[in-house]
C-alpha cells in the first residue's frame, strides 16, 4: 500500500507546470490589486520593527536588561526568556489598543465596508493616542522644530512619521530612569559588602561573589518580579 502512489506515477507520469511571468498591468483596477498585494507584503516584513517602535516592548525589554545587570546574574535570565517574558507584557498592555483598532478599522474593511486608506488611517488613531499619551511634550517639539512645522490643534494634526521616533526617544529616557531606581538598591548591597570585606582584609577575595546572594535574597523576599511588571504596567498612562 505505501507504493501504490509510486506504482500510479510511473504508470502515468504527471508533471506539474510552473508559469512565472510578469505583464504591466492592463486596467487601473489591475495596477490597484497588485499595490495592495505589495503592501500587505511589506507590512508583514516591517511587522517586528512595528512591535519595537510603537508599543511598549522597547521600555519593558530594556528594563528587565537593566534589572539582570543590577543583579549581577550574567546571562541569568536568558536572553529568549526575557524577550518572551516583555512580548507576552506587551501584548497583554496593548490588547485593548489592538482590539480598539480591528473593531473600528479592521473588521470594517474586512466586510468591504470602507477601503484600506480610511482603514489605515483609522486603525492608526488608537496607536496614536497610546504613544501621545507617553511621549513627553519636550521630545515632540523637538521633531517639530526639525521639520520646522508649526504646532498640532488635534491628535489627527500629528503625523505618524514625527510621533513614532518622539515616541521612541521618550520610551529610552524612561527606561532609563527605572534602570536608574532599580540599580540603586543592588548598588547599596555592593558597597556595604565592600565595605565589609576591606575591613576584615579580604580585599582579594571578590565582592561580587559576596553581594550576589544577598541581592538574589532581598529581591525574592520582596517579590522583586510582581513589583517590577505592577510598576511598568503602571507605568503607560
Amino acid at each position: 500500500m505505501l507504493f501504490l502512489p509510486a506504482i500510479l506515477w510511473a504508470n502515468n507520469p504527471q508533471i506539474p507546470r510552473i508559469d512565472l511571468s510578469l505583464s504591466a498591468p492592463d486596467t487601473p483596477a489591475q495596477l490597484v490589486s497588485t499595490l495592495n498585494v505589495i503592501l500587505v507584503l511589506t507590512l508583514l516584513a516591517l511587522a517586528p520593527s512595528m512591535v519595537l517602535v510603537m508599543t511598549s516592548f522597547a521600555r519593558i525589554i530594556i528594563v528587565f536588561s537593566f534589572l539582570r545587570t543590577a543583579l549581577g546574574t550574567q546571562q541569568s535570565p536568558p536572553t529568549q526568556l526575557l524577550v518572551s517574558l516583555a512580548l507576552i507584557m506587551t501584548i497583554f498592555i496593548m490588547e485593548p489598543i489592538g482590539k480598539q483598532a480591528y473593531d473600528n478599522a479592521i473588521e470594517p474593511y474586512m466586510e468591504g465596508t470602507i477601503g484600506y486608506q480610511e482603514a489605515f488611517e483609522i486603525g492608526v488613531v488608537p496607536f496614536k493616542e497610546f504613544m501621545l499619551r507617553n511621549t513627553r511634550e519636550k521630545d515632540l517639539a523637538l521633531f517639530y522644530r526639525i521639520r520646522k512645522l508649526d504646532n498640532p490643534q488635534t491628535i489627527a494634526d500629528v503625523p505618524i512619521s514625527i510621533l513614532v521616533p518622539a515616541f521612541m526617544i521618550s520610551e529610552l529616557k524612561t527606561a532609563f530612569q527605572i534602570g536608574f531606581l532599580i540599580y540603586l538598591p543592588f548598588l547599596v548591597i555592593d558597597m556595604v559588602v565592600s565595605s565589609i570585606l576591606m575591613a576584615m582584609g579580604m580585599m582579594m577575595l571578590p565582592p561580587v561573589m559576596i553581594s550576589l546572594p544577598f541581592k538574589l535574597l532581598v529581591f525574592v523576599i520582596v517579590d522583586g518580579w510582581n513589583l517590577l511588571t505592577q510598576g511598568l504596567v503602571d507605568s503607560f498612562r
